[in-house]
Order: C-alpha cells, then sequence, then structure tokens
C-alpha cells in the first residue's frame, strides 16, 4: 500500500471523552471504605481530587464533554499519528497488518499528558496550588510535571528509588518543567520512614510512592493528590486515543482482528481499547483485546481478583481488583510504568468477564522486540511499548500457525529516548529473566 501515516485534522479530535461503565455488561462493584466496608461516598474522594474529578470517577455517564481549554492544550499535540508498521511486516515475512498509534510525540513523550492535562485543570479551576503524585519509570511524573506548569501549579513527585536511579534523565526533565522530584521510600513522610525502617535497602514500588504523595496531599487544603493510571477518570481520560484510532482505521480501509497494549495499572490499555469495546458492545464487533504485562508483576495473568489497597500503606479505599497483594514489591526491571501490584476496577472487571485476554512476557524479549522495532520502523520504543510490540510479534506466530492474515493494532504508548540504559544493559546481557516464585505470591496475597 502507498499510504503509511493517517492524520487527523484539529477539527477531527474527539469533544467527548467515552466512559465505559455505561456499556459494559456487568458493572464494576465499587469501591469500599477500609474501617467499614461499605462503598465509599463522593465526600470521602473531597480531601484528595478536584470536585469534578471525583464526579467523573463515579459517573455512569456515556459520553463527558472536553473543555475547550483542555482541548486547545492536547491541540499542542494532538490528533497523534496511526501509522501502518510496514517495514517491520516485511522483517517478519508476514501477511499480516501491523498498525500502532503513535502516543510519543508530545512533550512528556507518553500517552500520559491525556489525562495530566485534564487533572491539572480542574484543580487549577478549583483554586488548587499544588498537586502530588508517585511515578514510576518517570513518564507520568513528567507529563504532570509539564501539566502543572502549564496552569501555574506546583509539582511534587515521588519517583519509585529503583527508576529514579535507573533513569536520571527523567527527573531532569520533570525539574526542568519545575517539578520537584524525591526517590521513594523517603525520609520525607511517615509512610516513606516506615518502609526504610522494615528493608533499608528497598527499591521502592508504585505502591509505597503513592502511599507518600497521598500523605502529603492530605496535609492542606490547597494541595491534591493526582493519580496517572489505575481509577477510572484517569481511563476515561485517555480514551481520546481509541476514539482517534477508529477514525484512522476508517481512513485505512481497515479494522482490527486484535488489539495490543501494555498494561501497569490500565491507562494505556483502556486508552486505545476501551472505544473499540464500544463496538463490540453496541455492534456485535469481533476482535480480541490483549494486554501485555511483565512476568515479574504478572497481576492478570497470576494474581487474584480481590478487593485489595491502591497504595502499600493503606491509605487508599478498598479496590476491587486483580491484585499481587499491596505489599508486593517487584523486581526492578527497567518497564517501570508497569510495575504496580494490581490492575484498574474498569479492566480487571472486563478481565474476569473474558473480554480481553492477557499475556506475560519477560523484559529480554521485550527488548529484542524492541529492537527490531527500532530498526524497522526507526523509532526506540520506551520498555513499557516493548512489552506490546513482543506481544504483537506472538500474535503474528499465531495468525502464521492459524493460516490466517490478520489485522493488528498496537498502542506504542512512548518514546525510550531517555531509556538508553535499558538498552545498553540488553545489548551487554545484563538483563534477567525474572519470574515470580508462587511463595512469594501466596506470602504477599497472604497479608
Amino acid at each position: 500500500m502507498s499510504t503509511k501515516k493517517f492524520l487527523l485534522s484539529e477539527n477531527q479530535m474527539p469533544t467527548h471523552w467515552y466512559n465505559i461503565v455505561a456499556d459494559m455488561p456487568n458493572k464494576p462493584l465499587p469501591p469500599l471504605h477500609p474501617g467499614t466496608k461499605q462503598p465509599i461516598s463522593a465526600d470521602m474522594l473531597q480531601p484528595l481530587f478536584a470536585d469534578e474529578l471525583i464526579k467523573q470517577e463515579l459517573s455512569t455517564e456515556k459520553y463527558i464533554e472536553i473543555p475547550e481549554e483542555i482541548q486547545d492544550k492536547y491541540k499542542l499535540y494532538r490528533p497523534s499519528p496511526l501509522i501502518r508498521a510496514s517495514e517491520l511486516e516485511k522483517a517478519l515475512k508476514t501477511d499480516c497488518k501491523i498498525y500502532f498509534k503513535y502516543e510519543g510525540g508530545n512533550p512528556s513523550g507518553s500517552h500520559k499528558p491525556n489525562t495530566a492535562i485534564p487533572q491539572a485543570y480542574y484543580n487549577s479551576k478549583q483554586g488548587i496550588k499544588k498537586l502530588t503524585t508517585e511515578t514510576g519509570a518517570g513518564q507520568w511524573g513528567t507529563a504532570l510535571a509539564f501539566a502543572c506548569a502549564q496552569f501555574g501549579m506546583e509539582c511534587e513527585v515521588y519517583m519509585v528509588k529503583g527508576s529514579y536511579y535507573q533513569k536520571p534523565y527523567r527527573k531532569i526533565m520533570m525539574n526542568t518543567f519545575g517539578a520537584s522530584v524525591y526517590p521513594s521510600p523517603s525520609e520525607r513522610t511517615q509512610a516513606g520512614r516506615n518502609f526504610l525502617a522494615s528493608n533499608p535497602e528497598s527499591n521502592g514500588s508504585l505502591g509505597m510512592a503513592i502511599s507518600e504523595a497521598i500523605e502529603m496531599a492530605v496535609q492542606s487544603d490547597e494541595i491534591k493528590y493526582s493519580l496517572g493510571s489505575v481509577l477510572n477518570h484517569v481511563l476515561l481520560h485517555q480514551t481520546i486515543i481509541g476514539q482517534e484510532t477508529k477514525l484512522q482505521m476508517e481512513m485505512a480501509e481497515d479494522y482490527p482482528d486484535v488489539i495490543v497494549a501494555p498494561l501497569g495499572g490500565g491507562s494505556c490499555f483502556a486508552g486505545l481499547v476501551f472505544p473499540f469495546l464500544e463496538e463490540k458492545f453496541t455492534k456485535n464487533k469481533s476482535f480480541r483485546c490483549v494486554a501485555a504485562e511483565p512476568a515479574s508483576c504478572p497481576k492478570l495473568t497470576q494474581g487474584k481478583f480481590m478487593y485489595d489497597f491502591g497504595d502499600t500503606e493503606g491509605y487508599t479505599p478498598l479496590l476491587p481488583m486483580y491484585t499481587l497483594g499491596h505489599n508486593f514489591e517487584p523486581a526492578s526491571i527497567h518497564a517501570g510504568g508497569l510495575r504496580y501490584h494490581g490492575a484498574s476496577v474498569l479492566c480487571s472487571q472486563l478481565l474476569k468477564d473474558g473480554l480481553i485476554d492477557a499475556y506475560a512476557i519477560n523484559q529480554n524479549n521485550c527488548f529484542k522486540a524492541g529492537t527490531l522495532f527500532a530498526k524497522t520502523e526507526g523509532i526506540i520504543p520506551a520498555p513499557e511499548s516493548a512489552h506490546a510490540i513482543a506481544q504483537v510479534l506472538a500474535e503474528v506466530e499465531r495468525a502464521r500457525e492459524e493460516g490466517r492474515s490478520k489485522t493488528i493494532l498496537f498502542n506504542l504508548s512512548g518514546h525510550g529516548f531517555v531509556d538508553m540504559m535499558a538498552y545498553s544493559d540488553y545489548q551487554e546481557g545484563k538483563l534477567q529473566d525474572v519470574g515470580l516464585m508462587r511463595k512469594v505470591l501466596k506470602k504477599a496475597l497472604r497479608k
């Protein structure tokens, strides 16, 4: 085919976010107050989140309008391109058609500004002066730092310690946008001190960093907490990805048989997949949705569906999700954005209902796939995105074994231009494939 890149104009950009809760055949179970075990109410979330974000979190409305101010900020980098990976197809000698939605062409280099901008906007409108947050590999912290700068807000980031030292340029990016960044666990919070007392050599986890960010947020009425994945309103904001992609697939006169995305907390996966699932629910469209997760943190493939805390210290409501246990501390793989103990409530319910699939992948396979993609398509993918690419290669082999030609769509959630140490470690044979021992999982879940 002659066309490789499918572009939308600004006036084709979606004006509403899609809320999958309205169409889900089985609605998700409610978050519970950890003390009373009763469903939480909006007022219980007010110490943490802006009022409008709370409304979105609890909403069952199918479409939620994107304010013009947010649309204007989106237009700094959206709409993003859909690209036919024709060179990768040639290298694989496959009849399958492979497309990727590229979310790396923005100030943070990942899909994260799609929710960072709305969260900063709604907090700013409410008079909030500062946002605290956690970050794993640093994409989310970078995005929120940029978004806060757009609205004249302060930003304080607790970065998982393992990633803080693996990815120094991410810290510099956040500092450049005006954010303060601290390795987590830290001595700045009681939660951090508790973690360090238990394990002074801890490399941290997203659950620990969330605890620290929440503890700092509740100390003042002028500070709120901001989360980069997992929660309903975060996934809602990301659906602009899939809505654009549906229009671009129409331009390509094609439709996916398989949709693939990496899954840490769920925002990248939901952003691409949820708008397509609307067509499965309402138009009976047929396709597979596949989440790719790390073998060292396999909550979807080895975790348990249960109520659990979203953070390690137990500050959050109890969430019904696939989890490895909120005390679980994953290995320090380079895909820091996927090192989270639980999956979002919405993604968990969809997996429980058999509407999505999940596969766990070792990191050496991911970097092998990412290297092939870089050689063929010219973009060095983030380690998180490389999980999706590795799964795409597996789907190509599956199609070959079935004797079928398929259209495969995946979310290239970001570039890896500040992840060069990860690629260096892979090239020098330093990466270890870390699985999850059953006894470790049992211990974490028991707690």
